[in-house]
């Protein structure tokens, strides 16, 4: 029987998926594809592997703050990743019950950005004096879900946006973006087998149109073999900021993983696989990469 807590829980993952679901234009184009081809019958037979967040390492905010919402409801806290290049930090949680996504947080290191930069972003959150998180009643999954989406800082203008890009395209994403759901994932070794490796999902994921990040290559694999990524490259939209001026700037992106089974279950003669006897957790290498399905490299090409 699942628990309440549970069944809060997906209320509150529905409460952020079907907003992302409705902006990000390649969530449907490939679900439709899938029931078109046959893959599937219907969304719900696609297993979430992961959803991740984006949020700024400044006082009250940043992981600390917003992995308040996940653990209460059962969430397990895992691994840490370093991102030097792009001067981040990232943990993922595990989910209380095995048919629930991962979660992947990663946080800005806004004190390892230059000061220019730093100024921009403390103007727009310095009036954060305690933490959001604190004051929700985590009990209320209307208030929650409701949060996800709730403006916590001014809109910015373009030029400040732009002077964090410059330095930073993480930076500018978030600031516009604020914690919207960056990215959900299929996996895809869940799927039928014509279609349950990365390789064959994304030959059908072409087919359909979709375009791929390419940034280290279109399938990111692990250093190990046992985790394959790829993601689509973001849609851009035109965005209007504080100062009634309008640009381009990237939303979020469709992801797809899979994962494969651990040797001590393959040297068994195992033909099907639980959740468990899969490679578990994120591989920062992939991570890095994937990080960049919204940046201009890929989205302007």
């Amino acid at each position: 029987m699942v628990s309440d807590k549970i069944k809060a829980l997906e209320t509150i993952l529905d409460a952020l998926f079907i907003p992302y679901k409705n902006s990000v234009p390649d969530v449907l184009k490939v679900t439709n594809g899938m029931v078109s081809e046959g893959i599937i019958t219907n969304e719900r037979e696609i297993i979430n592997d992961h959803i991740a967040f984006r949020t700024l390492g400044v006082p009250h905010l940043g992981v600390s703050s917003f992995e308040k919402i996940f653990l209460h409801y059962g969430y397990k806290k895992k691994d840490y990743y370093f991102f030097e290049g792009k001067k981040l930090d990232g943990y993922w949680y595990a989910p209380p019950a095995d048919h629930l996504p991962r979660i992947f947080m990663s946080e800005l290191r806004v004190k390892d950005l230059s000061d220019k930069t730093q100024q921009i972003i403390y103007r727009y959150t310095q009036h954060i004096t305690t933490d959001p998180v604190d004051s929700l009643d985590l009990e209320d999954t209307e208030a929650v879900g409701s949060f996800f989406h709730k403006a916590l800082w001014d809109l910015p203008t373009l030029p400040d946006y732009l002077a964090l890009a410059d330095e930073s395209e993480y930076a500018a994403w978030v600031i516009y973006n604020r914690y919207y759901l960056n990215h959900y994932t299929i996996s895809v070794h869940d799927l039928p087998n014509n279609y349950n490796t990365v390789e064959k999902f994304n030959v059908f994921l072409e087919g359909l149109g979709i375009k791929l990040n390419t940034a280290g290559g279109k399938i990111k694999v692990s250093p190990d073999g046992l985790l394959k990524q790829s993601s689509t490259v973001a849609k851009t939209f035109e965005a209007e900021f504080a100062n009634g001026e309008t640009y381009e700037i990237s939303g979020s992106y469709v992801e797809f993983a899979e994962r494969l089974p651990l040797k001590e279950f393959t040297d068994k003669g195992l033909t099907t696989f639980t959740r468990n006897q899969r490679r578990d957790g994120f591989e920062s290498a992939n991570a890095d990469k994937i990080f960049e399905s919204t940046y201009n490299e890929q989205t302007k090409k």
